[in-house]
């Protein structure tokens, strides 16, 4: 029997050989904690990928065989053993597919890449690829490959036995190749001359000349056709069995922008799993940008709802002074204007060099779709350079889609108006696509990578004037949400989207709901933070301004309240700090990683712990700390009772303070979290030292909530538990179109975010309300008069017990709690 979805529980799996103890997290290790989830509240696990993915990885988005269970994490078997005891528990599985590509880093160990490979076009696995086989691909209508390391590297070429498929291949150092039958009798023939008889060309890696498509700029990653029914099939079999088996009840589909027919593959797959299990897109939307209600969809995996929960959590006020912080430090203010004209640069500069193949190829399907004589005097210099400048205008992922329709006449109407010069190019451009073949599906896949590499992977890290709205689908030149956008985007979405995925944390955000937190509470004090980084950057000056900027704020996110920077988080916040200057690449890149200029912010980053600024930074962040607790459980409770089913990232029911992937896929201590839900008495405790508190405390003082220093992990905890629990009891509620916008009266009631959720009846059942901006609502003097009136009858607080009826200060609500679940009588 299937539960009612209410909430899921997102488990990052990995083999032993993707972590150096060999300590493994897969199935075996997903059921021991079964009975803690099903007690936490939630009722869906949600799993990374599950699919044979390569040995080592930590992630499984490189999958090599689509069509059996990773038996990395215990194969098959493994998965219904886990599915039998999270159904004995109630719980149902949710899983995560991987649709738009393959790994073929290793070559041998993808079986369908390597008969490619070995086959050219005579593969029974050719047309499962994006490959350009055309004459004019560069490589001379071979598969091109970037592989050498420098030109005229063939001379390196060896014939070598390979245990891995146990036959005789082309070795280039550690790479390996296969052998056409027929075209080698043995280890004494010439290799060049072998190699010269393949269906693949080895090109140098700079020349930029590769023959398939790839998931965004990763080489290792190659692109798969699903819009091939037999491929879907093919790709989709075990999928198919999985349902047949009743072992899964969902799927979460991996960046479906980067297929040639987003809509049409969805629909599809809506069909194969049927119209009762959950189906959820990691569909990444501009602020603007609305999810196309004709999509076969349940919604998409929470970005956009993150941007919300934090945005309506800063202080809007606190503009300008970081505008001009970023200003002196980076030379940009990174406002709006800044960010679009940055990222228009950015997306340019991406699109004529990491995905200089794929531009070169849509513009050969510009020329081969255009059966017109419209541009026939285009050179391919001008073509290119337009396809770059249109690419890099369009604001979305991907503007194919029916509610987008005019986005991309309106960006060439645009282009044409400003460069007369271009108007041949577009006609061309314009005509091809019209024809609907090949080059209109090119420019959106190309469009989606783009904004991918420019935006979230370049601009991200380069920014610096609020680093904690700088996430997958963020709108930072905005700064921050008002309450109106907020309230208005959450009845759209329970209104349109009632059972879309919401999110505060997930595998690829570059840092937890946590260090957002505290990040956010710059807002409130950034004349202080100002202050900090001139005084630190004139003690501790860092090699690059702007790179010492976006470092600090992160490094703040981090920071502990003691002061004791341990070497593990020493070495996590380098292993951070490398990976972000290089997606940055401004000072240094992967590519072209500069080793002194590393070594120099490396050098910087140990002389800000250990040096003298150290004890500066610790008495800043500690009241930071504590104003970041309240708004990382009142940001909770909102995303746990509004619209859309909640996810739980793994172990983000305590407090976490994890920065980008790897460091947010390390192991969870789980024992801990099941002992801490086991504590039945810490509630009586927390509402002891709470009134303590308030006897020897100014009212609305932040250190009111300092028992939260002491119970933190418990607190969030407790919510998130109390608030699943009251989910499961009331679905209903939580995915009915109702919603009302709950506000506070009085001096102080714009630090008051609330909400109202009613059952489809339209009576309402629950009120959240959360405290906002909270450093400056102390220097305000707290609460003091604000006044909440209530439904009639009598409300209960789900977090603390406490009842409330009619009009009621709103310092007595947030007595214990910084935010209050309250639950009609009929209810409670």
């Amino acid at each position: 029997m299937r539960r009612e979805l209410t909430a899921t529980y997102r488990l990052q799996l990995r083999g032993p050989q993707a972590d150096p103890s060999g300590r493994a997290f897969g199935f075996a290790e997903a059921a021991e904690q079964v009975e803690y989830l099903a007690s936490l509240g939630v009722s869906h696990i949600y799993l990374s990928p599950i699919l044979t993915a390569v040995p080592h990885s930590n992630h499984n988005y490189d999958v090599i065989d689509p069509t059996t269970v990773n038996p990395e994490l215990g194969g098959i078997e493994g998965l219904r053993e886990l599915a039998e005891r999270a159904h004995k528990a109630g719980l149902g599985i949710i899983v995560d597919i991987v649709p738009n590509h393959m790994s073929v880093e290793v070559p041998q160990l993808n079986a369908w890449w390597w008969d490619v490979l070995k086959n050219g076009q005579d593969s029974q696995f050719e047309h499962y690829f994006d490959i350009d086989w055309h004459d004019d691909n560069g490589a001379n209508g071979k598969l091109g490959l970037p592989v050498l390391g420098a030109e005229g590297d063939e001379d390196k070429l060896t014939l070598e036995h390979d245990e891995i498929v146990n036959e005789l291949t082309l070795a280039y150092y550690d790479n390996h190749f296969p052998i056409k039958e027929g075209t080698c009798s043995g280890v004494d023939d010439d290799p060049v001359a072998v190699y010269e008889k393949q269906s693949y060309r080895l090109m140098y890696w700079r020349d930029g000349v590769i023959s398939y498509r790839r998931f965004f700029s990763v080489n290792t990653l190659a692109g798969i056709r699903q819009e091939d029914p037999l491929v879907f099939e093919h790709t989709h079999r075990i999928l198919r069995q999985l349902i047949s088996e009743g072992l899964i009840d969902g799927v979460r589909v991996d960046h479906p922008d980067g297929l040639a027919d987003p809509f049409g593959y969805l629909h599809r797959l809506r069909e194969l799993i049927g119209d009762d299990r959950w189906l959820v897109v990691e569909k990444i939307l501009s602020a603007d940008e609305p999810l196309d209600p004709r999509l076969s969809v349940d919604g998409t995996t929470g970005y956009d709802a993150l941007r919300e929960l934090d945005g309506v959590f800063v202080s809007r006020e606190a503009e300008d002074t970081l505008s001009m912080l970023a200003l002196q430090q980076s030379g940009s203010t990174w406002d709006e204007h800044a960010f679009e004209a940055t990222e228009h640069q950015l997306k340019r500069d991406v699109a004529e060099t990491e995905l200089g193949a794929e531009v070169a190829r849509l513009a050969r399907a510009i020329r081969r779709d255009n059966f017109s004589t419209a541009g026939s005097t285009v050179s391919e210099e001008d073509l290119v350079n337009t396809i770059v400048d249109l690419v890099a205008e369009i604001p979305v992922y991907r503007a194919d889609y029916i509610s987008l329709s005019r986005v991309t006449a309106t960006v060439i109407a645009d282009l044409s108006r400003r460069f007369p010069s271009r108007r041949d190019c577009l006609d061309l451009i314009a005509a091809a696509l019209i024809e609907n073949g090949e080059a209109k599906i090119r420019f959106a896949q190309v469009c989606g990578a783009v904004m991918a590499k420019g935006v979230e992977d370049t601009t991200f890290y380069r920014a610096c004037r609020l680093v904690a709205l700088q996430e997958v689908g963020g709108a930072p030149g905005r700064f921050g949400v008002s309450a109106a956008e907020f309230h208005l985007l959450q009845q759209e979405r329970a209104r349109l989207w009632p059972r879309t995925m919401t999110t505060l944390s997930t595998h690829d955000t570059k840092r937890s709901e946590d260090v957002r937190s505290r990040l956010i509470e710059l807002t409130e004090t950034p004349n202080d933070f100002a202050e900090l980084v001139r005084r630190c950057s004139a003690q501790v000056p860092a090699p690059d301004t702007a790179t010492g900027l976006f470092l600090f704020h992160n490094l703040l996110g981090v920071w502990p309240t003691d002061g004791e920077v341990t070497d593990s988080l020493r070495q996590r916040f380098h292993d951070y700090a490398l990976k972000a200057i290089r997606e940055a690449g401004r000072i240094t890149t992967w590519v072209d990683p500069d080793e002194r200029a590393e070594k120099a912010v490396l050098d910087w980053i140990d002389a800000v712990i250990d040096g003298p600024v150290a004890a500066s930074i610790t008495r800043f962040v500690q009241p930071l700390d504590a104003a970041a607790r309240v708004l990382s459980l009142s940001r909770k409770a909102l995303q746990l009772t509004g619209p859309g089913i909640p996810d739980i990232f793994q172990g983000q029911e305590f407090f976490d303070d994890s920065l980008v992937d790897p460091d947010n896929r390390r192991f969870v201590d789980y024992t801990a979290r099941a002992q801490s839900l086991q504590q039945a008495d810490t509630l009586d405790k927390v509402r002891a030292q709470a009134a303590q508190l308030r006897e020897t405390v100014p009212v609305g003082a932040l250190n009111a909530y300092d028992y939260l220093a002491e119970h933190a992990d418990w607190a969030k905890q407790h919510l998130t538990h109390t608030i699943l629990q009251l989910r499961l009891r009331y679905p209903d509620m939580f995915v009915s179109e109702g919603y009302q916008a709950v506000f506070a009266e009085g001096p102080s009631s714009g630090h008051l975010i609330g909400m109202a959720r009613s059952t489809r009846g339209g009576d309402i059942g629950v009120i959240t309300v959360a405290t906002r901006r909270p450093q400056v609502l102390d220097l305000r003097g707290g609460w003091g008069e604000c006044t909440l009136t209530l439904p009639d009858g009598t409300w209960t607080d789900a977090l603390t017990g406490q009842e409330f009826s009619g009009k009621t200060p709103v310092s007595a609500i947030f007595d214990v709690f910084p935010a209050a679940v309250l639950v009609a009588e009929d209810h409670a």
